[in-house]
Formats: C-alpha cells, structure tokens, sequence
C-alpha cells in the first residue's frame, strides 16, 4: 500500500480539483480517487481535503459515511468481491455462492483477510438481474456465478486477471429489439437535425411525441425541458442519470454500452434546447467499468466537433460533458438527492419547490432525464414524432425497455409497446405459470395472477423497466423482506416516516416469518405502510412500502399462520 505523505497528498488534491473543479462538487470524486489509491479515507486524507476545498472536516466526514463505497476505519483488501443481494440473483441461488466464497476465503461478509488480499462484501443491484447470480471484483463483472466457479474467480484475483477466461464486460442478452434499438443512427445523426431547427422547435417536436420520462415517472419530458429553457440563469445544466439501482433494472446498462453516441446525441439536443452549456453523466458506482470507455466516447465527439464550441458549426452552441461516478446510495437516483451528490453533499433529497428547473445543480436550471429518455429524444429528433407515436396508447406514446427476470424462461432485455398486459408480457419471456409480477423494482407493485390481464401504461401501471417474475414455488414472503431489507438500507434517514417506520413493517415481516404476528398487528402494519407513503419527503420512502402492501393484500393466506420456530 503507498506511503500517505501530506505533501503528496496536497499536490493530488491540486490536480484533481483542476479536472473536477475549484469547488465543492469536486468533493465525490477527490474522495474516490484517494479511496482507489489507499483502500480507504484515512484522517489525514479527510483533513487536508477538507482544507483544500474551504469546508470544515466534519462535513467531509459527513459524506463519506453516507456513501456504502467509501471505506473509514481500515483499508480494504486488494479485491473487493461484492456479491448482489436483491431478489433476482437471491432466485437465481445467490445463498450457495455466498457460502462458498466464506468458504474459499475463510473470512464472513464484512471482513478482509489477513493478507489484506481480499474483502468480501453484499451490494444492492448490479444491474445483471437476467443473470444472476452476480459478482463484481473491483472494476470487473460475473455473471452466473456458481459455487463451482468461486475458486476460479479467486485464482484469477490472484493471477491479477492475467490470462482471465471470463471477460471484463459481460455483454446484455437482448431478446428482442423494436424501433428504439434497431434505429441504425449514427454519431451526430439526431442532433443535426434538431440544430436545423430553433431551440422552441425542437421541444415542440418533443412535446408532440408525447415522450414522458422512461425513469418511471412519466412526467412530460417537453414540459421539464420548456420551464428549464424559459428560466433566467447565465448557466444551465443537463444531467443524465445513470444511476441504474432500481433492483430488476439492467436495460441503461445495456444502452450505455451499445447506444452511447445516441444518449450524448440527446444530452446534446436538450442543451442546445434549454441553453445548457454544461452537462454531466452521474454513473451508479457499480458501473465503474464503463467510465474508460465513455471518457473515450466523449473525447471522440470532442474530435468532431460533436461537444466543444460551436458544435457542428452552430455559432455560439457550446456544450461539454463530464462523467461523475456514484459510490453506493440507491436513494441518488432521486433528481435532487442526485444533484445534492453531483455538488458534493450526502445524497439527501431537497424540499421542493423549488425544482430543479429553476434550482437545480449549484442552484441554477437543471434538468435531469434518464439514459433512455435521452436516446428517445434524439431518435424523435432524426425520425420524427409520427414515427414515435406508431406505437404504444394515447397518454403512454412510444416503446417501452423492460428488462426482465426472475422465474421465466428468456430473461433478458425487451423492447415492447406501451400498452400491453402482463400476460402478454409473460407469454413473451415464457412466464405464463408466473403466481406474480413485480412490476416497477423493489418500489413498483406485486402483481397476483388475477390482476394478469392489466396494462404497462402510465394510465394504469407505470414501470421504469423492472420486471421480476415469481414462479409458483416462491415464497412470497421471503420476497417481501428481501425489499424491505433494501429500504432499510438505503433510506437516506433524512426523514422520521422512512427512516423509522420501514425498519418496523420489516419487524412484522421477520415476525409473520417465525409465526408470531397476529391479524391486529398486521393490519396496524399496514396502515403504517400507508402513512409512510403520505409522510415521506421523496420517492423512496413514498414508494417503499408498495411491496410490502400488495403482497400482503395478494398473498395473506400464504403467509399467516406459518409454524413458530422452536424455542
């Protein structure tokens, strides 16, 4: 491990706030790079980047704790293996992987072995949902991880990869593409056209495809794009959230991969839109492996004349991106929880309004849009609305990704209308015997068989693209406190609803697990559930208990009256 020497330390801090900049929102990435270098963020590292950047300490403190990545106390080993808990990789046989690397490693969750070569650790999502099990070492993914493969991964850690037999990017299966995938553009195609027209066309055109944001949201991307470009500021944000952590959610990743000139194309288009000059990619921590190659990306662009000044010969369009990484809260892919991070806080949702079109990144108009909303827009640019509106229904326009797990026969990503019911679904990725669908991740909505014959539409159930299969053999129960296990973790605490009562609808699921909750409690669990809903500050703590509430309403007699474990 390097030395940690002051001066050392000064002159990093130095060149790192000349790439990042002189501000606090140079905080995140300062912290990471030290963190990458060292294997944690020891006193003096906190200290003099605190000093560095004008704030006091306790405040650098503050961030770092709120942030699963980042480690205090004692360096991490050499490879941090993190081993996805949520419910698709916990289906696909997680338990038995888990085992095996205690095992092979002689250390629990939590611990780092005595040469300090290895620290093992549980993450939420990893965004291979289709195919789960899944491992991350470091920068590098596995998929279908088995406990036969354990051993192997460990040699090849020990090898430092060298030689390795499993690939550092692990491709997506797609199982079947539609008009977004299968656009044929190229770098550059859909903002060209958008800068034929005025900045006011261009969301005009937005605004008559009816695109709403693909986040799951739905609000109208026309709009948020049309009260961020009439508000007064001498700067402008875009932001593109890549914060894919919705447990079931694989598809950005995919994108990001595959479709990665189009989604700058759209950032592009939106600044040109509103009179953005600056635009950034907030990148969830675990897809850490795919920061190279969209720095690469951008400095391709950069070279012709896609980003930069005068873009494409538009006098007086000036537009750049920057990456910025996440480090581990599931709660940042909340717009302003996300902008609070992008500016150097703990990802702690803002009391709105204001919004963030009139006060958003260092309090000047922002907008923030998904990776899938981005590429939409581009592609409604270069092909126009009509071709947008051939699919989908009235108030859900376009084509959906649905990225697709659990108990089916062709898990993986789809490209499917708007529109179409969960059983029409479920006959397409071969879950027809499915007792239930989660529709919308760990903060959507547990379908039950008789309810199969409703629509994935923002009119009736809106999805950002989770779709998690249960098989008739599933415990429903089990699922239950597997989502809540994750609210509990990832509620930011900000606010008393979330930050106390999710651990107490988690209690009564523990409590109907061992037999011992009787209908009075549950029914006062569940009317908890929906206060949490009213009372909460943000979207996490109003939509974490939508599992716990349509299981129990769907699957009551599966769960009550089990057997109490003995004494």
């Amino acid at each position: 491990m390097p030395v940690i020497d002051r001066t050392q330390i000064n002159e990093e801090i130095k060149a790192l706030k000349a790439q990042y900049g002189q501000d606090r929102s140079a905080l995140l990435p300062i912290l990471q790079s030290f963190q990458e270098k060292y294997g944690y963020l020891p006193d003096i590292i906190m200290q003099e980047t605190a000093h560095a950047l004008g704030i006091h300490p306790v405040e650098v403190e503050g961030v770092a704790s709120f942030y699963s990545f980042f480690r205090r106390k004692e360096p991490q080993g050499k490879y941090v293996l993190r081993l996805c808990k949520t419910i698709s990789c916990d289906l696909a046989g997680k338990e038995k992987v888990a085992r095996q690397l205690e095992n092979e490693l002689g250390i629990k969750f939590g611990e780092t072995t005595k040469d300090k070569l290895f620290t093992l650790e549980y993450t939420n999502c990893l965004g291979m949902c289709d195919q789960g099990p899944a491992l991350m070492v470091n920068d590098r993914l596995f998929a279908h991880v088995t406990p036969d493969k354990v051993p192997q991964i460990i040699a090849d850690c020990r090898r430092g990869f060298i030689k390795s037999e499993f690939p550092k990017v692990v491709p997506s299966d797609v199982k079947k593409e539609g008009p977004i995938l299968s656009h044929n553009l190229k770098a550059g195609d859909g903002l060209k056209s958008a800068l034929n027209l005025s900045r006011s066309a261009v969301i005009n055109l937005v605004r008559e495809s009816g695109l709403k944001g693909r986040g799951g949201a739905g609000f109208p991307t026309a709009v948020k794009w049309q009260l961020a470009g009439a508000a007064q500021s001498d700067k402008k944000y875009v932001v593109c959230n890549a914060d894919e952590g919705e447990p079931g959610t694989f598809k950005d990743r995919y994108l990001l991969y595959h479709h990665t000139d189009v989604m700058f194309d759209g950032m592009t288009i939106a600044a040109y839109a509103i009179g953005a000059t600056q635009g950034f990619i907030y990148l969830r921590g675990e897809y850490l492996y795919m920061k190279k190659y969209l720095e690469e990306t951008i400095e391709k662009r950069r070279a012709a004349n896609l980003l930069g000044n005068n873009i494409l010969g538009k006098e007086g369009f000036n537009f750049d991106i920057q990456i910025r990484l996440g480090a581990g809260a599931y709660v940042c892919g909340e717009e302003t929880a996300l902008i609070e991070s992008l500016e150097g806080y703990r990802g702690e949702p803002r009391n709105r309004p204001p919004f963030p079109v009139d006060t958003g990144f260092q309090k000047h108009p922002t907008i923030v849009n998904n990776v899938e909303t981005f590429i939409d827009a581009a592609l409604i640019c270069a092909k126009g609305a009509k071709w947008f509106n051939e699919h989908g229904t009235e108030k859900s326009s376009g084509t959906k990704l649905f990225s697709v797990s659990g108990d089916c026969e062709r898990p993986g990503i789809y490209e499917l209308p708007f529109g179409i019911t969960i059983a029409q679904l479920l006959k397409e990725v071969g879950g027809e015997n499915a007792k239930a669908v989660q529709i919308g991740g760990a903060s959507g909505k547990c379908v039950a068989r008789q309810d199969f014959d409703r629509t994935i539409a923002f009119e009736d159930i809106s999805s950002g693209g989770s779709i998690i299969t249960f098989g008739p053999d599933t415990d429903m129960l089990k699922v239950a406190i597997n989502f809540m296990e994750f609210f509990v973790e990832e509620s930011c605490g900000q606010c008393t609803p979330c930050r106390d009562g999710n651990p107490k609808l988690l209690e009564g699921l523990k409590l109907l697990e061992r037999g011992r909750c009787s209908m009075t409690y549950l029914n006062e669990l569940m009317r908890l559930g929906e206060t949490i809903q009213l009372a909460s500050k943000c979207g996490l703590g109003q939509s974490s208990p939508n599992a716990f509430l349509s299981i129990l309403a769907n699957f009551k007699s599966e769960i009550l009256g089990r057997v109490p474990e003995k004494e």
